[in-house]
């Protein structure tokens, strides 16, 4: 079945799934959360994961996979482990147990659940849990974007002097990184800000407090959910090198309150290549 033979009725069923999946996981974050936490690290010193992110994922794909025995998963923990990142046409339940794994090792209460599924390689639900601060963002394609059951939309800002932006500086691609942000301040924004967690990036372009996020590096279950909210929040997700569409495993992304901000803000920033999922 393709993305358009899905019902309203069934999409909410979905998205009801997910949710419910989704605050269990987030109990167990919680439970953990002022507690001290063993790491690991993965791809580099920054790039951490600990035993919550794992038993996290577990629970997720576990619950859905007893729902919807057929569905496909990709998680991130999972991936790491076996290398595979393959996004067909069948149902895929996109998931990241933890996004913003550092923000949780120090406490830092930026850290969400982020749940996506895409039907047919088109994104159709997305949720995005912070059980520290009690935010739950859902959207289902063509249903809108929310934020504990509100209805929440973009800034709609226009004017690069008069935005604010969501921008993350790494190792990993550092001199881009900051020549980017250096040309954003000449263009004289606002200002810059960055919770440490991309998919809890997206949902404050998608409520209207953040007008411009922009990284590279990301993988698909970072970003998911929160390309969905963004969207059904009245917002573009583009890939930033070209403008063309956004391409989920790419691993760059620009989210934008506005097309005309996104086409301003693209030929400032300087492009980070990372190999393609």
């Amino acid at each position: 079945m393709e993305l358009a033979d899905y019902t309203e009725e069934e999409l909410k069923g979905l998205l009801d799934s997910g949710v419910e999946v989704a605050r269990i996981a987030g109990k167990e974050i919680r439970d953990v959360f002022y507690k001290t936490k063993a790491t690991e690290t993965k791809e580099h010193n920054a790039d951490l994961v600990t035993e919550t992110d794992k038993l996290v994922e577990d629970i997720i794909i576990k619950s859905l996979k007893e729902k919807y025995p057929t569905h496909s998963f990709i998680g991130e923990e999972s991936t790491a482990a076996s290398g595979k990142r393959t996004l067909t046409k069948n149902p895929t339940w996109i998931i990241d147990p933890i996004d913003g794994t550092t923000n949780f090792v120090h406490s830092y209460p930026y850290c969400v659940v982020s749940i996506g599924l895409t039907i047919g390689t088109q994104l159709a639900v997305g949720i995005i849990y912070n059980p520290m601060l009690e935010e739950l963002y859902t959207a289902t394609k063509g249903g809108g974007a929310f934020c504990n059951g509100k209805r929440i939309h973009v800034s709609g800002q226009e004017d690069i002097r008069k935005c604010l932006v969501a921008a993350t500086v790494s190792r990993r691609g550092l001199e881009g990184k900051l020549s980017s942000l250096k040309n954003l301040v000449q263009a004289e924004i606002h200002g810059t800000r960055n919770t440490g967690s991309a998919a809890a990036n997206l949902c404050l372009v998608a409520n209207g407090s953040i007008d411009v996020m922009y990284d590279y590096g990301l993988h698909s279950w970072d970003i998911a959910a929160g390309v969905l909210i963004v969207e059904e929040a009245g917002g573009v997700v583009l890939d930033p090198s070209s403008l063309a569409p956004i391409d989920l495993l790419a691993r760059r992304l620009l989210a934008a309150s506005s097309m005309k901000l996104a086409q301003t803000v693209g030929p400032l920033l300087v492009h980070v290549d990372f190999p393609r999922d």
